[in-house]
C-alpha cells in the first residue's frame, strides 16, 4: 500500500492493450454486481427488523431504488456525461446511479414504517436531484474527493432523512409502539442483509476509484475498518449492557460503521494502522449511539428515526469526511511518489498552483456543503410530504404491512379437547384436530388430543361429573 505502481494505475485501458481494457471493462462489471446487490439486498434486509413490516422494507426499498436508478441516470447523464446532445451510457453510469439510490436507501431508514409508496417515490425523485446538485458541486467545482461516499452518500442521505423525518414528526406514533420491535425470525432476516453489506462494502468504496493502486487501497483500507469496527461493536455492546449480553441491534448496524468512515479516505495513503484506528472509533461512537443519543433525539429533539441511520451513517459520515480531510492535508510526494500524487490529487499537473493544504480546505467544504444541502433540501422535502393526501397510515397503523399489502392469514392446526360429559362411553374414536384459520397475532397453543376412553376400563365416576 506505499508508494505508487506505473504497472497497475490509474487506468489500465488508457495504455492501449486489449488486455488491459478487457480487465478493466471485467472489474467494472463486477464492482457494478457488488454494488447493486448492496442496494437492492443489503439495504432491503437491514431494514427487515420490524416485526410486522418485512413486506414493505424489502418491497418498498425495491421500488424507490429501480424508480431512483432510472431518474439517477438522467440527472447524472446531463451533469457529467451529456455529449453531443446525448447522454453516454457506460457501466461506470449505472455504478455512479447505484451509488446515488444508495443515499436515497439511506433516508429511507429514518421515515420507515411512517410514510406512504408515493411519498417515497416524490421524496426519492427530490432527494436524487438534490444528491446530484450536490455531487456536481463537491467533486467537480470544490474538486474534494470523496471515494467511498462518506460526504456525498452518507452524510447528505442520513440528514436529509433525519431532517425530513423531523418535519414529520408523530405525536401519538406510541399507538404503534409494540410494532416498533422486532421478533426473532424479524431480526434473523435484518441480520442477512448486514453480512451482505459487510461482504460487499470494499467494493463499494473502490469501485469509483481510479484502476490500480487507488482501488487496491479502497478495498484494502475499507476491508481493514470493518474488521476493527466488528471488534469494537461487539465490545461495547457488551459494556453498556447491564447483564453483558450483546444487543442485536448494534451487531446488525455499528458493525458496518467502519465502511462509512473509511469512506472518504478510502483511496488515500491513510496506511493500515490508521484504517484499523477509523474502524476502532466508528464502531464505538456508532454503538454508544444507538444506545444513548437515539432515545434522546426522540425524547427531547422530536427526531423519530427509526433505524438509527443517525448512527450508523450520520456520526461515521462526518468522522469519515473529517479523516479524508486530515489526511489529504498531510499527503506529500514522499508518501504517494510524484505520479502517485498527480494521479490521486492532480497536484503538479491540471491543478499548477494547488497544495495539500487546499485540498484539505476542499474537504472540509465539501463536508460543510453536503449538510447545509441535507438540512435545506430536508426541510422543503419534509414540508412537502407533509401535505395530507399523500395516502400516509394513521399514527396508530404505522409498521403495519396489512395496511399497503395483501397479508395472507396463516392457517395453524387447532386441537378441540373432548368434553366427556356429552361423550357416549362406547366411543371408540378419538377426538380429531380441527383446522381453523387463524391470524398469526393469535396463534392458538396446541393442546393434545383426549385419549379413547377404553371399554376394558371404566372411567372414574369423579371424572364424568362437572
Amino acid at each position: 500500500m506505499d508508494g505508487f505502481s506505473a504497472d497497475s494505475g490509474p487506468i489500465w485501458k488508457r495504455k492501449g492493450t486489449q488486455g488491459g481494457e478487457a480487465t478493466s471493462l471485467e472489474r467494472d462489471r463486477e464492482g457494478f454486481q457488488d454494488v447493486h446487490a448492496m442496494v437492492f439486498v443489503g439495504f432491503g434486509f437491514l431494514m427487515t427488523f420490524l416485526q410486522r413490516y418485512g413486506f414493505s422494507a424489502v418491497g418498498f426499498n425495491f421500488l424507490l431504488a429501480a424508480f431512483g436508478i432510472q431518474w439517477a441516470l438522467l440527472m447524472q447523464g446531463w451533469f457529467h456525461y451529456f455529449e453531443e446532445g446525448h447522454i453516454v451510457l457506460s457501466v461506470e453510469n449505472i455504478i455512479q446511479a447505484d451509488f446515488c439510490v444508495a443515499s436515497s436507501c439511506v433516508a429511507f431508514g429514518a421515515v420507515l414504517g411512517k410514510v406512504s409508496p408515493m411519498q417515497l417515490l416524490i421524496m426519492t425523485f427530490f432527494q436524487v436531484t438534490l444528491f446530484t446538485v450536490n455531487e456536481f458541486i463537491l467533486l467537480n467545482l470544490i474538486e474534494a474527493k470523496d471515494a467511498g461516499g462518506s460526504m456525498t452518500i452518507h452524510t447528505f442521505g442520513a440528514y436529509f432523512g433525519l431532517t425530513v423525518t423531523w418535519i414529520l414528526y408523530r405525536k401519538n406514533l406510541d399507538q404503534s409502539k409494540q410494532r416498533q420491535s422486532s421478533v426473532y425470525h424479524s431480526d434473523l432476516f435484518a441480520m442477512i442483509g448486514t453480512l451482505f453489506l459487510w461482504i460487499y462494502w470494499p467494493s463499494f468504496n473502490s469501485a469509483s476509484s481510479f484502476h490500480g493502486d487507488a482501488q487496491h487501497r479502497a478495498a484494502l483500507n475499507t476491508y481493514l475498518s470493518l474488521a476493527a469496527s466488528v471488534l469494537t461493536t461487539v465490545t461495547v455492546s457488551s459494556i453498556v449492557h447491564k447483564k453483558g449480553k450483546l444487543d442485536m441491534v448494534h451487531i446488525q448496524n455499528a458493525t458496518l460503521a467502519g465502511g462509512v468512515g473509511v469512506g472518504t479516505a478510502a483511496e488515500m495513503m491513510l496506511t493500515p494502522y490508521g484504517a484499523l484506528i477509523v474502524g476502532f472509533f466508528c464502531g464505538i461512537f456508532s454503538t454508544l449511539g444507538f444506545a444513548y443519543l437515539s432515545p434522546f433525539l426522540e425524547s427531547r429533539l422530536r427526531i423519530q428515526d427509526t433505524c438509527g441511520i443517525h448512527n450508523l451513517h450520520g456520526i461515521p459520515g462526518i468522522i469519515g469526511g473529517i479523516v479524508g480531510a486530515v489526511t489529504a492535508a498531510y499527503s506529500s510526494p514522499d508518501v504517494y511518489g510524484e505520479p502517485g500524487i498527480v494521479h490521486s490529487f492532480g497536484f503538479g499537473s491540471y491543478k499548477v498552483d494547488w497544495n495539500k493544504r487546499m485540498q484539505g480546505r476542499s474537504q472540509i467544504f465539501g463536508l460543510l456543503l453536503s449538510l447545509a444541502m441535507a438540512l435545506v433540501g430536508g426541510i422543503i422535502v419534509g414540508f412537502i410530504l407533509k401535505l395530507p393526501f399523500w395516502g400516509q397510515a394513521a399514527d396508530e397503523n404505522c409498521f403495519e404491512d396489512s395496511i399497503y399489502w395483501e397479508v395472507h392469514e396463516e392457517v395453524n392446526t387447532v386441537y378441540i379437547p373432548e368434553d366427556l360429559a356429552h361423550k357416549h362411553s362406547t366411543s371408540l374414536v378419538p377426538a380429531m384436530p380441527l383446522v381453523l384459520p387463524t391470524t398469526s397475532a393469535s396463534i392458538v397453543p396446541p393442546v393434545p388430543p383426549t385419549p379413547p376412553v377404553s371399554l376394558a376400563t371404566s372411567a372414574p365416576s369423579a371424572a364424568l361429573v362437572h
